[in-house]
């Protein structure tokens, strides 16, 4: 499988980071081995001191896909879930001031929460809510209305740079209240009323 994930994709989340908005999806990948095992605590990695958290909506892949028409997107997933785009948010940025390449900050180990998943008919896809909690405080309030791009689109913008295949992982971007994490924090993210993950950071 493969993490395909989608960045500047929540307007107020750009105003944030005082980045420009982009023309089209910002993509960038994540190896499996950035997937953090299931009830694994969080370990911040010795190369930063400003790991972020960002959560995100995620859209599971149910078939070989390729040059996906938008009006056919939604045949290609059946399941949507939540899960957190670590970010070693300091090297993103030295990687950033140089023209590199994100991978150091985005795809090291661990840095990739895939939290449950859930049906998608049980939701609004176009009005959804989901949420971060950081020690039991709201942090980060999204819904998938504001997004700049919606699922079905970034399903058909990705396929026509990458085959999508079963088991594929699409981040969907994060809204607005990233962070930094500390040792001993606890996050919790909440899909409408599911609680999709909770996880220790060490």
């Amino acid at each position: 499988m493969k993490i395909i994930c989608i960045g500047r994709n929540y307007a107020k989340h750009i105003e944030e980071l005082a980045n420009e908005k982009p023309d089209n999806p910002v993509v960038f990948l994540k190896p499996d081995s950035a997937i953090l095992p299931k009830k694994n605590p969080f370990f911040i990695p010795p190369f930063s001191n400003d790991v972020h958290y960002e959560v995100e909506v995620l859209v599971k892949i149910n078939k070989v896909g390729k040059h996906i028409d938008e009006k056919f997107a939604h045949k290609y997933y059946d399941e949507i879930g939540l899960g957190i785009d670590f970010t070693a948010r300091d090297v993103q940025q030295q990687c950033k001031e140089k023209g590199l390449p994100w991978e150091k900050a985005k795809a090291f180990d661990g840095s990739a929460v895939i939290g449950d998943f859930y049906a998608k008919e049980i939701f609004d896809l176009e009005n959804l809510n989901f949420q971060l909690y950081k020690n039991n405080e709201l942090v980060q309030d999204g819904n998938t209305n504001t997004m700049l791009w919606k699922i079905d689109e970034l399903i058909a913008y990705v396929s026509q740079y990458f085959t999508l295949k079963k088991g594929d992982v699409i981040f969907t971007g994060t809204p607005a209240g990233v962070g930094k994490v500390s040792e001993n924090d606890t996050l919790e993210g909440k899909i409408e009323s599911n609680t999709a993950f909770s996880i220790r950071v060490k």
